[in-house]
């Protein structure tokens, strides 16, 4: 299927401060409007083909996202920090050049660029609530009308929305209060899943000196270690104990000893 905008064959295109690529000039001037008209990079693109990666396993048809842009690659410099591009025919996701990537807005309501960026909300919207256990589910108008809500505010600020902002916004969209949660999902390889063929094997010299080194002892050593001084602590406390009872039973043997050393008192007569 032919796309609309078939007589576009070059742009020139110009880096903004914003450090986002914006068209200056196209061969198309009479359909096209190159005012706040933007261009993803070659970067730009790589990322969101990177985004769209999880949705396939939610509906996402790659197809219709290669229908909504028109590629382009770098043709020459066009002076004053421009550069001119030429259209080409490479798919987005196979091509091994570096491509720009142009969306189709001539029917901004039903054209294949609004038709994406409806299928990558759904596609979204069905992943969070795969992942997240929401109290009621999420629907695609709640994130449209969120995101309508933000976009409205630039506008009103009078600012231009870069398409890469814009897929941006719905590819990596998540619910206020569960941005942190999102990555929680992946799980990860832990302790209790590590499987003893994938430790490496220590030389027997390597052995004796991690062995001797007493920085990676158990804490079970440790605890160990921490009884037996405490035991041995305890019982020299009872050691004492004993030696002071046995130096009290000298003294009252000694006390009994001097009293029956000491003479006894001769009993007086009666006078007659």
């Amino acid at each position: 299927m032919a796309k609309s905008s078939a007589t576009l064959d070059w742009c020139i295109v110009r880096l903004g401060e914003d450090h986002n690529w914006w068209v200056d000039e196209v061969s198309d001037s009479v359909r096209w409007d190159v005012d706040g008209l933007s261009i993803i990079d070659p970067r730009q693109m790589s990322h969101l083909i990177d985004l769209v990666e999880p949705l396939r396993d939610y509906g996402f048809d790659q197809d219709l996202m290669e229908a909504a842009f028109i590629p382009f690659r770098i043709e020459k410099e066009a002076g004053e920090g421009r550069v001119r591009l030429k259209r080409v025919k490479d798919s987005l996701f196979d091509s091994d050049e570096k491509l720009f990537a142009l969306a189709d807005i001539l029917d901004e309501e039903n054209g294949p660029y609004a038709d994406l960026l409806d299928h990558l909300t759904r596609c979204r919207v069905k992943m969070l609530n795969d992942i997240f256990d929401f109290e009621s589910k999420l629907t695609v108008d709640e994130v449209e009308d969120e995101i309508r809500e933000d976009q409205n505010t630039s506008f009103i600020e009078g600012k231009a929305i870069h398409t890469f902002d814009e897929l941006s916004a719905i590819l990596d969209y998540v619910p206020a209060g569960w941005e942190s949660e999102e990555g929680e999902e992946r799980p990860t390889k832990g302790d209790d899943d590590i499987d003893e063929d994938d430790l490496p094997e220590l030389d027997e010299d390597d052995e004796k000196s991690l062995e001797g080194d007493a920085s990676l002892k158990w804490d079970e050593d440790e605890e160990s270690d921490d009884e037996d001084g405490a035991k041995k602590k305890a019982g020299g406390d009872d050691d004492e104990e004993d030696d002071e009872d046995e130096e009290s039973d000298d003294d009252d043997s000694e006390d009994e000893d001097d009293e029956d050393e000491k003479p006894k008192p001769k009993a007086k007569k009666k006078k007659r």
